[in-house]
């Protein structure tokens, strides 16, 4: 079985759908200009885009397919806005189950199924070792992309000095030389942080048998264009790890 979170759930959504292929070929031709005709603003909804134009998208190519239509069992983790609930979706469309698993707060609209409000599963299961467990699988490898984004993210003891001003705009001078973050740049800075802290919580009480840690710390959430980069990246990760996932195949034809 495949069980995804927001980005996973799309990846693995289209792996099981036989589409991954498609898939791959749009993220690597993304450009900045591409990104931007595919984002559609929506005043006044719960977030800065419908993700109308991106549902069109997935439409050319899952347009009907369920995940029971599927060959293996598939499960996306989304999050209810109203009552914090870690939802499995396991059943049904699935462009709906997937577009609710990535509804990034803030930045896409939620999605309304079945009278809940759908978000991303980020908020509470970044990397959803336990949905597998849960579906009783012997053996449980994970992606976890996020791994290398903080480090060990230490506690600092910090001396809280006056800010100095600015005579104009009254906002604090950067001191440390770093550009200021804009509302989405601290959304999304914010959202990173979440899903670093939850998944380092969950993996430690349900570990995987084997986890995979491509290196992407200096790639942004929302740097779509090096998508690219970021399967390479993956692509050798795996290669590294290739003879323990053929030791675990071992074991588990045993």
């Amino acid at each position: 079985m495949i069980a995804g979170t927001s980005i996973g759930a799309l990846v693995g959504g289209c792996y099981l759908a036989g589409k991954l292929d498609e898939l791959e070929s749009f993220a690597r031709s993304l450009t900045m200009r591409r990104i931007a005709g595919l984002l559609d603003f929506a005043i006044g909804g719960g977030g800065l885009f419908g993700g109308l134009r991106l549902t069109r998208r997935m439409q050319e190519h899952l347009q009907d397919m369920t995940i029971e239509g599927l060959d293996r069992p598939f499960v996306a983790v989304a999050t209810e806005v109203n009552s914090g609930h870690e939802v499995w979706i396991g059943q049904g469309s699935l462009i709906t189950a997937i577009r609710a698993s990535y509804a990034l707060p803030g930045i896409f609209e939620p999605i309304k199924c079945n009278n809940r409000t759908l978000v991303d599963g980020a908020l509470v299961n970044p990397v959803p070792v336990s949905v597998c467990r849960a579906y009783e699988q012997p053996l449980v490898v994970a992606v976890n992309l996020h791994y290398d984004l903080y480090g060990r993210s230490a506690v600092i003891k910090h001396n809280a000095s006056v800010l100095p001003m600015e005579t104009s705009k009254r906002q604090p001078v950067p001191e440390d030389g770093n550009p200021r973050l804009g509302m989405t740049g601290v959304m999304v800075q914010a959202f990173n942080i979440i899903q670093d802290r939850i998944s380092r919580a969950r993996l430690a009480g349900d570990p995987p048998d084997l986890a995979l840690h491509p290196k992407l710390n200096d790639i942004g959430l929302s740097e779509f264009h090096r998508a690219g980069e970021a399967i390479d990246r993956g692509y050798h990760e795996t290669k590294a790890k290739l003879s323990e996932l053929k030791r675990l195949q071992d074991v588990m034809i045993r």
